[in-house]
């Protein structure tokens, strides 16, 4: 089964929207297609954003820990210091995690600081993606 980890921006957008690919993708693991890994870190942020807004967005997001298929890896601080020299140091906890937990895949929607950065995927020992193209895949991978 694949193995995805996704940042603060996808596990966001995944409790913000019911529609989006981010969603989408929790679907495909509660429907045990995929393993959706994320960080404390990368909770944390998620649910930190989405205080900002409507109370019933945090229950969106623990809904979505719950009924998908999680994994909680732990990074090391020196892990994270290592990962710091290829990227902004906010997110080398991220990238910290993402190697860690040895997937298939990193999805992102940071166009800014993650995706198209293939030194990074080259890091991390995966393929980064956008939540759309994270689909795609996974369907390209049921083919198989």
């Amino acid at each position: 089964m694949l193995r995805a980890f996704f940042d603060s921006s996808v596990l966001f957008s995944a409790a913000y929207s019911k529609t989006g690919h981010a969603h989408d993708l929790v679907r495909i693991s509660a429907q045990g297609d995929l393993i959706i890994v994320v960080s404390n870190f990368v909770v944390g942020e998620a649910r930190h954003n989405l205080s900002d807004l409507k109370v019933q967005k945090l229950t969106d997001l623990d809904q979505i820990l719950s009924k998908a298929s999680i994994e909680i890896v732990h990074v090391a601080k020196e892990e994270i210091i290592d990962a710091a020299h290829l990227i902004v140091l906010k997110d080398a906890p991220i990238l910290a995690a993402a190697k860690a937990a040895k997937v298939d895949m990193l999805v992102s929607l940071d166009k800014k600081h993650i995706l198209g950065r293939p030194e990074l995927a080259d890091y991390i020992g995966a393929a980064i993606l956008s939540p759309k193209e994270a689909i795609e895949h996974i369907r390209g991978y049921d083919k198989l």
